[in-house]
């Protein structure tokens, strides 16, 4: 039946119109925006996730920053401890030397003395953003290492630590009072039997024992400063390796977040070129619908 009142054909053309248009205007919106789940109403559980490891992501970046700076506070610490062993080993040297007979211990101690303000110079300039990790009190100095989520959604912090030890046998050149080198402690500064200490002895009137018991000093003084060196360098590995770590991991978080949230561009260019055909013969069964009822006019001529 046919009625100039209601048009079923015309309503159910329209509302097909009106579905296509929608999906075609979801479709041009993931087409310009590269994402299939831009907002939380077009998928919740999908954008929450991808927002809160977005914001992950960022605290990950900042945790590379940190790294970078630990990393730099490292290896200035190596650096000098590398020069410190040299000038000590000079020093070695020097001691050797002033056990020949008829050597002037007063000129070798001249040359040592030069030595022992280079120790003192190096000390005071390894420092990188304030932190001397080769001159300072016994204490903990930190590295930003990783920004973790638990199983329970609870975030924290981890830090990589190097304890720092004035003592003779520890890991510091001198020690450190008010922000100043303390030249009486430290693996350099600490006062070790008759000969005092490494930065501080004067050879001038040593006795042979004297300068026997120097040697001695400085031996034990160049292995701890050498396990020093060794624990430096196994810590700069360890943050070089967790810097590579943290960046593959914000990768893969990308990845993951796009997995949940990217539009397929070839799934979507298809769609598209669908839906806009849809939408032409949407409009034409339309226009169709419409007329029909002008055919009825026809009936009465």
């Amino acid at each position: 039946m046919t009625s100039i009142n209601t048009n079923t054909s015309a309503q159910a053309a329209l509302q097909t119109l009106r579905s296509v248009n929608q999906s075609l205007n979801n479709t041009q919106n993931h087409v310009s925006s590269g994402y299939r789940v831009e907002k939380a109403s077009d998928n919740a559980a999908y954008w929450s996730i991808a927002t809160t490891m977005r914001s992950d992501n960022k605290a990950l970046s900042a945790v590379s920053d940190a790294l970078g700076v630990g990393a730099a506070k490292v290896d200035t610490a190596y650096t000098a401890m590398d020069s410190a062993i040299d000038v000590v080993g000079d020093i070695k040297a020097k001691l050797v030397a002033a056990t020949e007979n008829g050597v002037d211990k007063a000129k070798v101690q001249e040359e040592i003395g030069q030595l022992q303000q280079q120790l003192l110079s190096i000390s005071q300039s390894a420092s990188f953003n304030g932190e001397n990790w080769v001159a300072g009190a016994s204490g903990t100095k930190s590295v930003v290492s990783s920004f973790v989520r638990d199983g329970s959604n609870a975030v924290s912090i981890t830090t990589t630590d190097y304890v720092l030890d004035s003592g003779s046998a520890g890991n510091v050149l001198f020690g450190m009072s008010g922000g100043s080198v303390e030249t009486s402690t430290g693996i350099l500064g600490t006062s070790s039997g008759a000969t005092g200490s490494i930065y501080a002895m004067d050879i001038t009137n040593f006795t042979a024992g004297q300068i026997q018991s120097a040697l001695t000093n400085v031996e034990a003084a160049l292995k701890a400063m050498t396990s020093a060196g060794a624990a430096l360098g196994s810590l700069s590995s360890r943050i070089d390796a967790q810097d590579d770590f943290v960046s593959a991991l914000s990768d893969s978080i990308d990845s993951g977040v796009g997995r949940l949230v990217d539009a397929n561009m070839e799934e979507e260019s298809s769609k598209l070129s669908a839906l806009q055909t849809q939408q032409q013969l949407a409009i034409q069964s339309l226009s169709i619908a419409n007329s029909s009822s002008q055919n009825i006019l026809s009936l009465f001529r």
